[in-house]
């Protein structure tokens, strides 16, 4: 139940899913801060410190058991966070007190705990984008060959096919999701680098041996599961890594709010529809409507999340000397819940690429109201070959296409009447019995339907090689 007289963050109620939720809650946070602890104080121990492994231990045995109460308390009172939960810590195991965060800044905790976390939210948006993928795959496959109208500009322009569009939507989301892995791949730890970078208070501990320092290093990030840490770094890592994460994250909004833009504007036309449910309302005053609210929400997400990385390039161009604190706030802020809205982004992507319909008919009757114009070019050199003048031609096409256009749009005519005046033209007396069969629709969509083919085999298949998509439905909540 939610609290009528407190701010219920719309992104947690509403839109992410409860697994991306749980991984930016406080326990989760926190829960990564302490294993940072115990793994700092684990490679201490190995190399040589004087820690013991019952300390290590009784770390370990407390490492899930939280007070939030008294971390408030404690914080309240020190005004520090870090120190806040260093204490708490301690008070669990007292015995490892005196070793807890040893040598350490709070970056230590603060830093390689972020990138644990955006590490393992890259992955779970990873699952999501291959879901979307296979969904628009599937789409695709089904409607290669049904022609429709090509928009440009959104004027009516050479066709198409339903499912070459849906690959201009698919070959986006292939972006995306190389982005997504090559940063996942890429991304470093912090490592133990101390209070500037300088590691000088990890070799006084080991009294001058830099080697032990360096394998310190690598120690924790082996144990946290990363292979390399930042070369260098300030009191923090450069945040050209939240940069680097956060347009990775832009990039999929920027791909979703063009498919729900490309969406909204193909229902309006009647050929295609998201998926909606029996009960739903359109409008609390026409009743009569069905409007396209999840491509519109993905789209409204989108924009925040586009908006929102902008910070992470204020931050990275603002950063003073060797640190600064006012990155602090707003990294709390714009790149969890950059991950908390592209979550939901996704969920409502595959959700919608699902469950699209599409309708055939009306596509058909958009394609006979228009392709006559959009033939009169191939009409015009089947003319001149049959032996008549290009220029008189032209300019018979020419009138009658205007005549055509004044019908339709001044007489409400229910069909185009282009290819009767045409027929009427002596002008087009020697190419009259063929003019019907140069308007089959396949005869302009040129290599679409085979574009799909190659693209869904070339391109998306080898792609989500090895993927599973998991059980269940995602949690779509609003």
């Amino acid at each position: 139940m939610t609290d009528g007289d407190r701010f219920d963050h719309p992104l947690i109620e509403r839109y992410a899913s409860k697994e991306m939720a749980r991984l930016f809650s406080p326990a989760s946070r926190h829960g990564t801060w302490r294993t940072l602890w115990i793994e700092l104080a684990r490679a201490q121990m190995e190399l040589g410190l004087p820690i013991t492994p019952a300390q290590v231990r009784a770390m370990e045995a407390v490492r899930g058991r939280f007070d939030w109460e008294r971390v408030a308390a404690i914080e309240k009172e020190r005004r520090h966070d870090v120190m806040a939960h260093v204490q708490h810590f301690g008070e669990l195991a007292p015995e490892a007190m005196p070793i807890i965060h040893l040598g350490a800044t709070s970056c230590f905790v603060t830093d390689n705990g972020d990138l644990l976390l955006y590490r393992q939210a890259l992955r779970m948006l990873e699952q999501r984008l291959c879901a979307c993928i296979d969904a628009f795959a599937g789409f695709a496959a089904r409607h290669r060959a049904v022609a429709c109208l090509g928009y440009t500009h959104f004027q009516v322009a050479q066709p198409t096919t339903v499912g070459k569009r849906a690959c201009l939507w698919l070959f986006d989301l292939l972006l995306d999701l190389e982005e997504i892995r090559r940063v996942v791949a890429w991304l470093p730890a912090r490592g133990v680098k101390g209070t500037t970078g300088t590691q000088a208070s990890f070799l006084t501990l080991f009294d001058g041996d830099h080697a032990k320092v360096k394998e310190l290093d690598r120690r924790v990030c082996a144990a946290i599961g990363f292979s390399r840490s930042v070369p260098v770094s300030g009191q923090t890592y450069t945040r050209k890594l939240d940069w680097t994460v956060h347009q990775a994250l832009s990039g999929i909004a920027q791909s979703a709010a063009k498919f729900g833009t490309d969406l909204r504007l193909l229902s309006h036309e009647g050929e295609l529809e998201e998926p909606g449910e029996k009960q739903q309302i359109g409008s609390s005053a026409m009743a009569y409507k069905k409007n396209p609210m999840r491509s519109e929400r993905i789209c409204s997400l989108a924009r925040y999340v586009i908006a929102a990385t902008e910070t992470s390039a204020q931050t990275a161009a603002t950063q003073w000397l060797e640190r600064t604190l006012d990155d602090s706030a707003v990294r709390r802020i714009a790149i969890p819940e950059s991950f908390l809205a592209i979550d939901g982004i996704l969920i409502l992507v595959e959700n919608v690429a699902r469950g699209l319909t599409v309708f055939p008919k009306i596509i058909e009757r958009r394609l006979r109201e228009h392709l006559p114009f959009l033939a009169t070019e191939e009409l015009l050199m089947a003319g001149v070959r049959a032996g008549g003048d290009r220029q008189e031609l032209h300019e018979r096409i020419r009138v009658h296409s205007r005549e055509a256009v004044r019908r339709l749009k001044e007489e409400g005519a229910e069909r185009n009447p282009l290819l009767e005046l045409l027929a009427a033209d002596p002008a087009f007396a020697r190419v009259k019995a063929s003019l019907t069969a140069a308007l089959d629709p396949m005869r302009f969509v040129g290599r679409a339907p085979e574009q799909v083919d190659e693209f869904l085999a070339g391109e998306v298949q080898p792609r989500l090689a090895g993927w599973m998509r998991a059980a269940g439905d995602p949690d779509l909540r609003v």
